[in-house]
């Protein structure tokens, strides 16, 4: 018997954790791939996709200007609800926590048709921060059948949430092995001539230091973002020999809060949006990150880079108690201060630039489909990430 599974998606971020996947899925004998992207994210999204070769059997493209949270959500629970009745799958996997995750969920349950989440079991202990991702993933949990946590941290938070060790597995987290795949596979040119000119210098010896900025949560809209803008024109005009690359996220409230700030700085290169591919590779170039971002806080430490979280909590602990990733929130004299010991103490820096990965090996998706083929068809149970 074959297991008709279907992956739903809508953001670059779930693309990348998705698609080492559903190449699995692919590859498998006893599995049919089934992809739904809603387009929450467009043109990042493509990217993903095209560089995994995924063609997507179902592309919803919900977004439109200026539409509300709800509005979101309410298109992908009924787009959501007419795929499903179409192609009747066995399972959905949900990655993550984005609007797109807690919509499919939902409609997926009320068909009675089994959850699978995917980065299941992460909490900031705090409903408004992130928002509305927070909120996204706890609702997503109360309507999974199958609960796939990244560590073992993860599956605390859902057993203390009265969820079955029976229906958890810890597979490590899948963007642990799309970095391996885009560091050790892909050499992509860059777009921009100065991210060439960086990676040649690098290359041959001879390169400064790089900062690399990003930063675009909905709760650091504002104030805190116009601080991030103020305090990476204060470290560029400080460090004139550290380049910053900054790519600035599409959302217009954050460029008219980044932008007055940095321009005219030499170098502070406030970019696009970079693709995946080129995005990891100038991680690999960085040597500090400041970022309010939660996948990245998962990616840098796997390449031993200091991580400065512009953040007042964090639902991925474990890099924190590592010591790889640090929360300093989004004060600007904290965020001058933090990024500046990592520059001028090599102590400091040191005692960060750990290359632990608390996240995975790589194998995240082997454990994925091992716990599918456990949960619906009768296989061994796998063993668990970290023991």
């Amino acid at each position: 018997m074959t297991l008709r599974i279907m992956t739903i998606y809508g953001t670059r971020p779930e693309a990348i954790k998705v698609a080492p996947i559903i190449k699995a899925i692919e590859a498998h004998d006893e599995l049919e791939s089934i992809t739904v992207v809603t387009g929450q994210h467009r043109e990042m999204l493509d990217q993903v996709n095209t560089m995994f070769e995924i063609v997507p059997d179902h592309d919803m493209n919900i977004m439109s200007a200026g539409q509300s949270l709800n509005t979101i959500v309410a298109k992908v629970i009924a787009g959501i609800d007419e795929i499903l009745e179409k192609e009747t799958p066995d399972a959905v996997i949900v990655q993550g926590d984005t609007s797109t995750v807690m919509g499919a969920a939902v409609a997926s349950f009320n068909r009675q048709i089994p959850v699978i989440h995917l980065e299941a079991g992460l909490r900031s202990g705090d409903i408004n921060s992130p928002f509305p991702e927070e909120a996204n993933r706890k609702l997503t949990s109360q309507v999974a059948a199958l609960h796939l946590a990244p560590t073992s941290t993860s599956k605390g938070n859902l057993t203390r949430e009265d969820v079955s060790e029976n229906d958890i597995v810890v597979t490590g987290n899948s963007v642990i092995d799309t970095l391996m795949f885009a560091t050790e596979s892909l050499r992509v040119p860059f777009e921009d001539p100065r991210l060439e000119a960086l990676r040649a210098s690098n290359e041959s010896g001879t390169a400064g230091r790089v900062l690399l900025v990003t930063a675009h949560r909905r709760e650091n809209l504002g104030a805190a973002m116009e601080g991030i803008g103020q305090a990476v024109a204060e470290l560029a005009q400080k460090y004139p020999d550290v380049s910053v690359v900054f790519p600035i996220h599409k959302n217009p409230k954050v460029r008219a809060a980044i932008a007055p700030s940095v321009e005219g700085l030499d170098n502070v290169f406030l970019i696009e949006p970079l693709a995946y591919a080129e995005f990891t590779q100038v991680l690999s170039l960085a040597d500090v990150v400041l970022t309010d971002s939660g996948g990245v806080q998962e990616e840098a430490p796997s390449l031993g880079k200091p991580v400065l979280v512009m953040r007042e909590n964090t639902e991925r602990p474990e890099a924190v108690v590592a010591g790889t990733v640090k929360l300093i929130g989004t004060h600007k004299q904290r965020l001058v201060d933090e990024v500046s010991l990592l520059l001028d103490s090599k102590e400091a820096y040191a005692g960060m630039a750990n290359a632990v990965n608390p996240y995975g090996d790589g194998a995240a998706a082997k454990r994925t489909i091992e716990a599918i083929l456990w949960k619906f068809a009768g296989g061994a149970r796998p063993e668990d990430f970290g023991q």
